[in-house]
C-alpha cells in the first residue's frame, strides 16, 4: 500500500523532538551502571512492544515497569522511576534519568530516533535546548504540563495541543517499520494522507 510505503518519510518528518547533549554517567547503589545509564539505539525498538497506556507507550529500561506504569495509569500523577520510556510516535522518545541529570527537565532526556525495519538509530538527544521542527522548544512546551504530571503531556495536563490528531498518532504507531505490520482503520488511513499532505506543504 502506498500510504504506508511513505509512512517512514512522515513520521522522520514529524521531527516533534530534537536534542543535542550527552547524558551524564549514572550508576545505581550497587555501583553498576543502570540499563538507563547506557543508552544506545538498541534501547529502543518497535513502539508497540511497550505496554499501552492511553495514547502512549511506556516502558522501563531498568525493568521497573511496574512503577512506571503506576504513575502512568494513575488519576492522581506521580514522579515516574529511573528508566521509565515514555513514547508516543515511533521516531520519538523520553527517558527518565537518575536524579540530577537535568533539574531543569525533572530528570528527562528526549531522543530524536531515525527508524526503518533494519532498526533504530539516535539523531540526537538532550534535556533543555530541545527544538522541534515546529519551532517549539521542547522543555517550554512539557513544562506546561501541572507539576503532579512529571512533565508528561496529555489532552488535559495544561501542555498545548499537538498538530496531529489521535488518528494520526495512530497510524504512526500502528505502522513503525520495526514492528510487525498490521491493518489500519480507514480513518486512520485518512489521517496519514492528511498528515503527508500537510508535510508536503509545509
Amino acid at each position: 500500500m502506498k500510504i504506508l510505503k511513505t509512512l517512514t518519510g512522515a513520521a522522520l518528518a514529524l521531527g516533534l523532538a530534537a536534542c543535542g547533549s550527552n547524558p551524564a554517567e549514572e550508576q545505581d547503589d550497587s555501583g553498576a551502571p543502570r540499563n538507563s545509564d547506557l543508552i544506545s539505539a538498541n534501547s529502543f525498538g518497535c513502539i508497540r512492544d511497550l505496554e499501552p497506556v492511553d495514547r502512549f507507550f511506556v516502558g522501563n529500561l531498568d525493568g521497573d515497569l511496574d512503577a512506571t506504569l503506576a504513575v502512568a495509569r494513575s488519576e492522581t500523577g506521580g514522579t515516574y522511576p529511573t528508566g521509565s520510556v515514555v513514547q508516543l510516535v515511533p521516531t520519538e522518545v523520553m527517558v527518565k534519568r537518575a536524579p540530577g541529570f537535568s533539574e531543569e527537565t525533572n530528570d528527562w532526556e528526549f531522543f530524536d530516533l531515525d527508524i526503518s525495519a533494519g532498526g533504530t538509530k539516535i539523531l540526537t538527544r538532550g534535556h533543555k535546548d530541545v527544538v522541534n521542527r515546529f519551532g517549539n522548544n521542547c522543555l517550554e512546551c512539557h513544562a506546561k504540563a501541572e507539576p503532579q504530571w512529571d512533565m508528561i503531556c496529555q489532552l488535559d495536563h495544561g501542555c498545548d495541543p499537538i498538530p496531529i490528531t489521535d488518528a494520526m498518532i495512530r497510524a504512526l504507531q500502528k505502522t513503525d517499520p520495526r514492528c510487525e505490520p498490521t491493518e489500519l482503520t480507514q480513518e486512520e488511513q485518512d489521517g496519514l494522507a492528511q498528515l503527508m499532505e500537510s508535510l508536503s506543504q509545509s
